[in-house]
């Protein structure tokens, strides 16, 4: 077995030629499908940006998945188990209970929605349409809302590339920025939202197979060395006096609520919820629900398990962990041939990958969705000389400069790995959450949810999340999603009650009736 040969050796993790083999065929299979997206679906701005509204359960909640994680699943959430054990599962059955609920009662209703209400194909275009804004106050600040976080966003993942590049390729941490960012604009250039959701579903394929081929082999050769992981795991614990499997170790009770609190940002986090403006109808939803949170439940508990076999299995060798997050790494490397081995930090990558490019398609899509077509209207009002054909053509090469555009803001972004910049991205998940999530929630169930209870839903959320964040939480130690929600869903109701009268249209309640009705279709 592996492990007895490593416990009287010290490993030494080296590139070989198995490993570049296995990066380039990834590369390669995603410029691939990037190439295939390109004849078949971006010839509109309708293609380009949701693959024509014609996206099967299987690829929407696997591209949902994959776009979700990022590089969290495979290397903070296993990082985390492998330092503090089972306490760390917390945020992971927080975003569980997050996705399922989201599926539940967002994703049937933004589906018909924003078809029945003017074909929206942006969460901004949703927000402007659903409540018949014509001043275009929601698109655009909803519009800045996506892009300034997203730009931060974005070079976060870029980071996470150029890290990976430099500690398991030794590549200069620029060299595997440029390559990380590259190899996404590509594919997302080329093929926009159906490359980006085919190539999500592959990238969310492989991470499923590393994620339980793992567990399973660190397990066996555990075991087939007379080693009870478990019992170990208590053994290890009571020397360094830390209760790996207990849930509510050394966690307060405000944490254990901060934590829990991160199922609310699902509601409002734009690179996720359009998958459901994309699937081909409403009634598939059910199926992509179940896909996604088996994929999704397994997913997490076998990077959980693996973080805590790699305690007992760094024990039981001389193998060094300098950096908890790269326990991952550490253990294909050790217990699987080197092509398996390539195979699982392509793993990691399209965990990385995946989010980049949803964010980028996002970015880019609101760039020209919600500003460039917006401004060329007012600018030319009556004298446009294009045809609609040809004015998709204009949108779509216009959102593929955008593409360009955002990856090269946040390349700037990344430059320096430590720029300070990046630790506002620990809180993006909640500005998004509790700036868009009450509103997206609102606005599918109430009718009486009126424009200017949304923009106050917005700025309430945002500004509040901004605030708590700058004042330090102000000594509570919560997280900031829970205030910035329940200001936004406070403001967005109180606002809208009094202005009801003056603000909604029959036409406002015809679109909400049609879509209740289409949704109760069976």
């Amino acid at each position: 077995m592996i492990l007895n040969s490593a416990l009287n050796t010290e490993f030494t993790f080296t590139v070989g030629w198995q490993h570049y083999l296995m990066i380039g065929i990834y590369f390669l299979v995603l410029i691939g499908i990037g190439l295939y997206a390109y004849k078949h679906s971006t010839s509109s701005m309708d293609e380009y940006t949701l693959g024509g509204r014609n996206i099967g359960p299987w690829v929407t909640a696997l591209s949902a998945g994959a776009a979700d994680m990022s590089g969290w699943m495979l290397m903070g959430l296993p990082g985390s188990m492998y330092s503090v054990g089972m306490s760390s599962l917390w945020i992971a059955i927080g975003l569980t209970l997050g996705a399922y609920i989201n599926y539940l009662i967002v994703a049937p209703r933004l589906r018909v929605y924003s078809e029945v209400s003017e074909n929206s194909i942006t969460i901004p275009d949703y927000f402007e349409n659903r409540f018949k804004d014509n001043k275009h106050i929601l698109r655009i600040i909803a519009g800045l809302v996506i892009v300034v976080f997203f730009a931060v966003y974005t070079a976060s993942g870029m980071v996470s590339g150029g890290k990976l590049f430099e500690n398991a390729f030794n590549f200069p941490y620029h060299w595997g920025l440029f390559l990380t960012a590259g190899i996404v604009i590509i594919y997302t250039f080329v093929g926009g939202y159906l490359a980006v959701s085919l190539t999500d579903f592959f990238q969310g394929t492989i991470m499923f197979i590393a994620i339980v081929m793992i567990p399973i082999a660190t397990w066996m050769t555990l075991t087939g060395n007379g080693i009870q992981p478990f019992v170990r795991l208590e053994e290890i614990g009571a020397l360094h006096d830390i209760d790996y499997l207990s849930i509510i170790s050394g966690v307060s009770i405000i944490t254990i609520i901060s934590n829990l609190a991160w199922f609310f940002g699902y509601f409002g986090q734009p690179h996720i919820i359009i998958r459901f403006m994309s699937i081909k109808t409403h009634k598939m939803l059910p199926a992509a629900r179940r896909i996604g949170i088996s994929w999704m439940a397994i997913s997490l508990a076998g990077v959980s398990l693996a973080g805590l076999l790699g305690v007992v299995f760094i024990d039981s060798t001389k193998h060094n962990v300098e950096d908890p997050e790269t326990i991952l790494i550490l253990m294909s490397q050790v217990l699987f041939h080197p092509l398996v081995g390539g195979f699982f930090l392509a793993a990691i990558l399209a965990a990385i990958m995946s989010t980049i490019s949803s964010q980028l398609l996002v970015t880019s899509s609101s760039l020209v969705q919600d500003f460039y077509k917006m401004i060329r209207r007012r600018i030319l009002k009556d004298k446009e000389t294009k045809t609609p054909a040809e004015l998709d053509k204009i949108y779509v090469a216009m959102s593929r400069l955008s593409v360009i555009i955002v990856a090269l803001v946040a390349i700037v972004i990344a430059w320096d790995d430590e720029s300070v910049i990046l630790n506002i991205v620990a809180n993006a998940w909640a500005g998004f959450g509790a700036a868009f999530g009450p509103l997206v929630v609102m606005s599918l169930h109430w009718k009486g949810m009126t424009r200017s209870g949304a923009v106050a839903s917005i700025l309430g959320g945002a500004i509040t999340v901004v605030i708590w964040i700058a004042a330090g939480t102000f000594g509570t130690g919560l997280y900031e999603m829970i205030p910035g929600v329940i200001v936004a869903t406070l403001a967005g109701y109180i606002v809208s009650k009094m202005t009801q009268k003056t603000e909604i249209t029959p036409e406002m309640i015809t679109e909400f009736e049609e879509t209740e009705r289409i949704v109760r279709e069976k």
